[in-house]
């Protein structure tokens, strides 16, 4: 059996820096992250063995008198930097690079009058930082028939970013049907880099497999888009967490396997998946 592993499955930039930062405050006292750091739950269950605490709303962080906020590589909306500052506690940015260049984006179109139109999932706590970034009312688009549905004044100019880990070829589609409205549009094309090589390898690698696995936690959304992105290529295309959702028996027949994982999964769940796939046939 052939194995294939895409050279850019794993840890991207982004999320290596914020995992690094979170485990050098591990052992001080007091430490928070605000929102889990990563989409991985093993790793945010790591780090809570080791003390780190997770807070997901203003009313925690109220409750809060000493000690280190850690910003989660997601980012968030202005006002949590505010308030942070305002309570004098010691903070620790750890947004992905790509994100706070979307925040700087949105917040100087914005004071511009640009309606701001972030491509992405509205529930995403990427996309929740994003809007809070924005001085006029945000619209958030993912589908078809929201961007068909989408309408503006006719002299309204219009901003358009992407969440970093949307898909790449749907951000395209969904452009174009706003294009075609004619409005003033200014676009940025927000996906990282390491996203579209991601998708763009594991479809490759979909395209030629008996059978593909995907890796990641399933509160990451670059991870179900990668899953989708596989599954669209090879009917055979599972989604795991981790080696005990596995189950290699499956795969007796296959003659050959890709392995991929999000931007989240860390390298050590790669390999053991990887091991015990060699290992086993």
């Amino acid at each position: 059996m052939e194995v294939i592993v895409a050279k850019t499955s794993g840890f991207c930039f982004g999320v290596k820096k914020a995992v690094e930062k979170v485990y050098e405050q591990v052992g001080k006292e007091n430490v928070y992250t605000y929102g889990p750091i990563i989409h991985n739950e093993e790793v945010v269950k790591d780090l809570e063995k080791k003390g780190v605490c997770v807070i997901d709303s203003i009313d925690e962080l109220n409750n809060i008198k000493k000690g280190t906020i850690i910003i989660r590589s997601h980012g968030v909306a202005k006002d949590i930097y505010d308030k942070i500052n305002a309570m004098g506690i010691e903070m620790i940015d750890a947004t992905c690079p790509y994100v706070l260049k979307i925040h700087k984006i949105v917040a100087e179109e914005s004071k511009k009058g640009r309606t701001i139109v972030i491509i992405g999932n509205d529930l995403h706590p990427e996309v929740e930082g994003i809007k809070g970034w924005s001085v006029t009312p945000p619209k958030v688009i993912d589908t078809v028939e929201k961007a068909m549905e989408f309408h503006a004044n006719i002299d309204e100019k219009i901003c358009i970013v992407s969440q970093t880990t949307f898909n790449y070829k749907k951000f395209q589609e969904l452009v174009e049907i706003i294009s075609k409205k004619r409005y003033d549009i200014f676009i940025r094309n927000t996906i990282c880099n390491a996203t579209e090589e991601r998708q763009t390898e594991a479809r490759e690698i979909a395209q030629k497999v008996d059978v593909m696995i995907v890796i990641g936690g399933k509160s990451s959304s670059n991870t179900r888009k990668l899953y989708e992105i596989c599954q669209n290529e090879c009917k055979n295309t599972y989604y795991i967490q981790t080696l005990r959702d596995l189950d290699l028996y499956k795969f007796s027949t296959a003659g050959c396997i890709g392995i991929t994982a999000g931007a989240s999964t860390p390298n050590n769940i790669i390999e053991e998946v990887h091991t015990n796939v060699r290992v086993k046939f």
